[in-house]
């Protein structure tokens, strides 16, 4: 039986290219400073101040969720105002894939809760977990539904409430991180789209940034909060990022000079300024949210291409680049024409 006859009634047939056509966003009201963090933290002993989070993080503000604000909640919001940019209905959806490491739940995963919350019946659900990496793993695997035609629509989002694993009194820590959501709808196309993506990881590399601890017989065993290797992160990063843009253009064809738009991971402006320089990506080329949003994981890339289309900064045609790295150690990149 050819593979055209054994495909299951009313299943799309295989397409050459996923394009993203919709794009949303959703942050925490509650705006932290840098100064309202630090006054928070003084009252604990801990002292930092605007100035020294600025300086090692270009960082001046972050989004937090109040207390009970789930990931779902923020990823569904997100979903909605993609769907809306997109143009389509949650019941045309066939796939939703989340990035989180910080689910609702332990299960049913945040991607059931979120497609329940949207009302799509028909679509597949299902989490990803590659922390800041997240995103690029989540729409890596959506693309490859869409191309083999198992998927016409895909929902991919990232969602995050890291504030409810941060060590309030680690300053090293607590003052790089947000919480938010982001989300892209994928659709089959038969223009060119995602053009290469390229995943990687280092389990070698586990102990520069984790968190560490879980939920077993009731208790908490481990450490429950973050810690990271703050030289050791930014060394591999910049090493890996540079790397693994290189191996994206060669893949899709192109050189670095043919991307209009980086949009990297959003830990630190340090990582973001190095990486292009490496690159020779000039700064007015590169979409950073790191001020306003601080590090919000796997939310970070969706929400940065989102602020840079509905600025009109990321225009249809434009070759955009989308780059992560985080824990695991993990790291990957999309090349995309919108």
């Amino acid at each position: 039986m050819s593979a055209t006859a054994a495909r299951p009634a009313g299943n799309p047939a295989p397409t050459a290219w996923s394009r993203i056509i919709g794009t949303g966003s959703c942050l925490p009201e509650r705006v932290v400073s840098n100064d309202e963090l630090a006054a928070e933290m003084a009252q604990r002993g801990v002292e930092t101040s605007d100035s020294w989070i600025v300086e090692r993080t270009g960082i001046r503000q972050r989004h937090l969720a109040e207390r009970g604000v789930t990931s779902s909640q923020l990823g569904t919001e997100a979903a909605r105002r993609a769907l809306q940019d997109a143009g389509i209905e949650a019941a045309d959806l066939d796939l939703i894939v989340v990035a989180t490491s910080t689910p609702d739940f332990v299960f049913p995963s945040t991607a059931c809760l979120i497609q329940a919350n949207l009302g799509a019946s028909k679509a597949a659900a299902f989490d990803v977990q590659a922390v800041c990496t997240g995103f690029i793993y989540a729409l890596t695997i959506a693309d490859s539904f869409v191309r083999i035609g198992r998927a016409r629509n895909a929902l991919v989002i990232g969602a995050e409430v890291f504030s409810r694993i941060l060590d309030w009194n680690d300053r090293s820590t607590c003052v790089l991180f947000g919480d938010g959501a982001g989300a892209v709808v994928l659709q089959a196309s038969a223009e060119p789209g995602v053009m290469a993506a390229k995943l990687h990881a280092d389990g070698s590399q586990t102990k520069i940034l984790c968190a560490a601890g879980n939920v077993a017989y009731g208790e908490v065993i481990g450490d429950p909060f973050l810690r990271m290797e703050g030289q050791a992160v930014f060394k591999q990063a910049v090493t890996v990022l540079d790397r693994v843009a290189h191996e994206v253009v060669e893949e899709a064809g192109v050189t670095l000079a043919d991307v209009d738009w980086l949009v990297p991971h959003q830990a630190n402006v340090r990582i973001i300024n190095a990486t292009a320089k490496r690159l020779g990506v000039p700064a007015e080329r590169v979409v950073s949210t790191v001020d306003l949003h601080a590090n919000t994981s796997a939310a970070s890339v969706p929400l940065a291409l989102d602020a840079a289309r509905r600025d009109g900064r990321i225009k249809r045609g434009d070759t955009v680049m989308l780059q992560g790295v985080g824990g695991g150690f993990t790291w990957g990149a999309v090349l995309a024409r919108m």
